[in-house]
This record gives structure tokens, C-alpha cells and sequence, in this order.
């Protein structure tokens, strides 16, 4: 006779049922993760970027708060302070330009304005156009490029001549005399105000050619994609591929290419400033400063490094952190 089967002991059937609870509590801890946040998780591991993110956003909060900041240290970015100077000759008195308790950066020569208040109002003026210059090019840039690279044919070759001859033309020099020639009242605007207006109009004018080839040459590649062959054998509309199926696959390139772009529209911004075609005085401005500190780079130093680390720590920073941002939504990317 064969011996009979032996039933599974309480012990066996209880570890039983703890490995497929285990097995059961793994599987539901296996999740899948978002673009937008293993892009995250790729720029937190990047310090370079998070440091240049976090003088970006201070950057910002400075420009905002401007106006709280300088009431706070009791200092007036246009109020003249000419017992600090000496006149003699025309510098301020004391070390490092005359910085103390009062002046926690100094003063200008000749009028005896605070530096730190102008620095601070000055970043508003370069974050003002180099944002709005920068949000005017990627609307053009995106919309032409789409246009171009989803189209094809004579659309494709009208818009993309017309960027080769952007791209071709001298836009300081045109700027330049634009500006020059500008009324001082326009669509209810006035003096700086005029300014500002063209510049942001003409930077993000000039500057959309870089972003709409980048546009045009990510969409020819998205439009052969099967995902879109799909909606089209489905019976979708171009306009719902555009803004379903394209658009959000853009956003990307788009995102890093604009992080790239604001640094640039900032150098520009302060140059023109520094030739005397940007913002006019009183109006607090990096590339001003700079244009003024030429006359007293030797007797006053500080008043040209002060400017002048200011744009080169704006735009480090922008670059950095753009730098992070294109490499974290890189899908090919090793970090």
C-alpha cells in the first residue's frame, strides 16, 4: 500500500501566504514615473543647475521686492547724497567707492546716488526684457516653426528664408537706430517706457529665427512618428494634431531653449544701455552704470565691478541652470 499524502502543515500554509503578500506589496511598489518628474529627479542630482535655480529665483524676488528692499535700508535710487562726495575730485570719499553701514555698496561719483538701490533697480530692467523679449520669441518662434515644419512646402520655404534673413541681419545696429529715432510718447507710453517697448519688441523679433529652427526641425521629425500616423487613420483633424499630438511633445526643447535665451536677451539689453540707447536716466540700469564708470574705471574701480558682476552672476546663473534643465529632459542624456 502506498503511504498516504501528508497535509500542509499551519506552518508552511502562514509562510505561504507571507511571501505572496511580500510579493503582492512589491508589485504594487513598482510604479511608473512621469517625464516631469524623472526630469526632477535628474536636476536635483545636479548642483550646478539647483544653485544657479536658486540665484535665478533670488534674482527675481530682488526685482519684485525692489522697492521694499530699498526702503528697508532707507536709501532712494535717484536721491543725491553730494556730502559723500569729494569735490576735489568728484569721487567718494573714504575706501572701496565709500562703502559703510549706510551704503552697503558704495556710492557714484559726482552725484553720490546709492549703488546697492540701483543695482537692485536695475534688475528689474534687465529681467523685464530679457523675460518679455525672450516670452515674445518663443511665441513667434514656436508658432512659425510649427507652421514651417508641419506644413512643408512653400509655407516651409517662405518661413524658412525669412529666418535665414533674420538671421543675417544686424540687429544691434537696427536697434540702435531705431531707438534713436523713436517719439518720446507712444500707445500711451513715454520716455523709458518708449524704450523698453521697442527693445522687448525688436529683441524677441530678431531673436524668434533661433527658436522656430529648432521648432521646425523637431517637428519634421514628430510629424512621421507613428503616434501620428495613428491620429490621422483615426480621422483626426490637423488642428487637433497640432495642439494634441505635436505641441505637447515641443514643450522640451522649447522650455531649455527659452532658459538659453533670457541671458542673451539680458547682454543685449545692457549693451544697448552702455551705448546710450537703452534706458534713459534716471532709470537705473547695469549697462548705464557701466557706460558711467568708464570715466572713473581708474579713480573709482568699484563702480565698474559692481555692474559688472552683476551681469556676469545674472548671467551664469541662467546659463547654469539652463544647462541642468536640457540635460535633465534629455532622454538620451547619462545624468
Amino acid at each position: 500500500m502506498t503511504a498516504p499524502l501528508h497535509e500542509p502543515t499551519a506552518e508552511a500554509a502562514a509562510a505561504a501566504a507571507e511571501q505572496a503578500a511580500v510579493a503582492a506589496t512589491n508589485a504594487k511598489a513598482v510604479q511608473g514615473r512621469s517625464l516631469g518628474r524623472i526630469a526632477w529627479e535628474r536636476l536635483k542630482r545636479d548642483k550646478l543647475a539647483l544653485a544657479g535655480g536658486i540665484v535665478v529665483l533670488l534674482l527675481i524676488v530682488i526685482a519684485v521686492l525692489a522697492p521694499l528692499i530699498t526702503s528697508l535700508i532707507g536709501q532712494d535710487p535717484d536721491a543725491y547724497h553730494e556730502s559723500l562726495i569729494d569735490p576735489l575730485f568728484g569721487t567718494p570719499r573714504g575706501s572701496l567707492g565709500g562703502i559703510s553701514g549706510d551704503h552697503l555698496l558704495g556710492v557714484e561719483p559726482v552725484n553720490g546716488r546709492d549703488i546697492f538701490a540701483r543695482v537692485v533697480y536695475g534688475a528689474r530692467i534687465s529681467l523685464l526684457v530679457g523675460f518679455l523679449s525672450a516670452l515674445v520669441a518663443v511665441v513667434l518662434g514656436t508658432v512659425l516653426g510649427v507652421l514651417a515644419g508641419f506644413f512643408g512646402g512653400w509655407v516651409d520655404s517662405v518661413i524658412s528664408r525669412v529666418m535665414d534673413g533674420l538671421l543675417a541681419f544686424p540687429q544691434l545696429l537696427f536697434i540702435i537706430a531705431l531707438v534713436s529715432v523713436m517719439p518720446n510718447e507712444m500707445l500711451g507710453l513715454s520716455g523709458t517706457g518708449v524704450r523698453l517697448f521697442v527693445m522687448i519688441l525688436v529683441i524677441g523679433f530678431f531673436g524668434w529665427p533661433y527658436i522656430g529652427r529648432v521648432v521646425r526641425g523637431q517637428t519634421l521629425s514628430l510629424r512621421e512618428r507613428e503616434y501620428v500616423e495613428a491620429a490621422r487613420s483615426l480621422g483626426a483633424g490637423r488642428l487637433y494634431i497640432l495642439f494634441k499630438e505635436l505641441l505637447p511633445n515641443l514643450v522640451a526643447p522649447i522650455v531649455v531653449y527659452t532658459t538659453m535665451m533670457i541671458p542673451t536677451n539680458i547682454l543685449t539689453e545692457a549693451a544697448l544701455s552702455f551705448l546710450g540707447v537703452g534706458v534713459k536716466p534716471p532709470t537705473a540700469s547695469w549697462g548705464q552704470m557701466l557706460s558711467n564708470a568708464i570715466d572713473y574705471y581708474d579713480s573709482d574701480p568699484m563702480y565698474m565691478v559692481i555692474p559688472g558682476v552683476a551681469i556676469f552672476i545674472t548671467v551664469l546663473a541662467f546659463n547654469l541652470f539652463g544647462d541642468g534643465v536640457r540635460d535633465a529632459l534629455d532622454p538620451k542624456g547619462s545624468r
